[in-house]
């Protein structure tokens, strides 16, 4: 879950000046966390709490209203009765981590994903990228081999993971639905050495930069057996104190590397 968290944070400088190297500072001046910790925070509180991910999300959405939702996601989230509006969008597979880290077989992953997805994002590619985000989570984090994630997501979600990331960063640019951006977190991750080289491969792509390396960051956490301590020490900087509890109590009970700092 910090994976996912630092990848937002260390793709938040290039969501709007996007990039196309590996080469760049980790942190910035400017790197801040984004709607996409908010909510991946929010799911991770409903899973501690047993309460709805709806009732999480509204809640502590509510609290950062500038964390750069999008115009249909804002309105949801402000409400009066919150219903879902058919988005495909990369909202769903952003926030959706946690579950993959909490849940203990692939059906509950898979069921888990799709409740906290259809909320908001009941289109079938919104749940679909929520899914195989979740999906791969379990899978790396369950002992999985690169090849063994790419069949089984490939396989189960029709993604096309036989790209490089040199492949697709010739042609990529910013793309916001699950269909443009879940496939290639995923093959960011895939085609990484480390940790830090699935971040780089993510925000290389040049595209929704923060988004895809909070879903590759979360997958990369999960297969690689935790996120560096001096990136961990980051995250607990940059992050707001109520989020910072939520994702500590998360990583006690959930993600042994949450150990480190606290």
């Amino acid at each position: 879950m910090i994976g996912a968290i630092a990848g937002d944070i260390i793709g938040s400088v290039y969501e709007h000046r996007p990039i196309k190297s590996k080469d760049f500072p980790l942190f910035h001046p400017r790197s801040t966390f984004t709607d996409d910790t908010v909510l991946t925070i929010a799911v991770a509180d409903a899973i501690l709490r047993s309460r709805s991910y709806c009732d999480s999300i509204r809640e502590i959405g509510k609290r950062y209203p500038g964390a750069g939702y999008g115009g249909s996601f804002s309105h949801w989230l402000h409400s009066d009765d919150p219903q879902p509006y058919n988005s495909w969008g990369n909202g769903s597979a952003m926030r959706v981590s946690p579950i993959g880290f909490a849940f203990a077989s692939e059906f509950e992953v898979l069921e888990e994903a799709k409740k906290s997805a259809e909320i908001s994002h009941n289109h079938p590619e919104g749940i679909k990228g929520a899914q195989a985000t979740a999906l791969a989570v379990f899978l790396a984090r369950s002992g999985s081999d690169k090849e063994g994630i790419r069949a089984k997501i490939a396989g189960r979600f029709g993604y096309n993971l036989r790209r490089t990331v040199e492949e697709i960063r010739s042609n990529y640019s910013f793309d916001i639905s699950c269909q443009g951006t879940v496939p290639e977190a995923i093959v960011a991750f895939l085609d990484s050495k480390s940790y830090e080289d699935a971040i780089r491969n993510a925000i290389s792509l040049g595209g929704d930069s923060d988004t895809l390396a909070c879903i590759a960051g979360g997958i990369a956490e999960a297969f690689y057996g935790g996120v560096p301590v001096d990136i961990q020490e980051k995250v607990r900087e940059i992050l707001p104190e109520d989020l910072w509890e939520i994702t500590a109590a998360f990583c006690l009970k959930y993600v042994q590397e949450g150990r480190r700092i606290r």
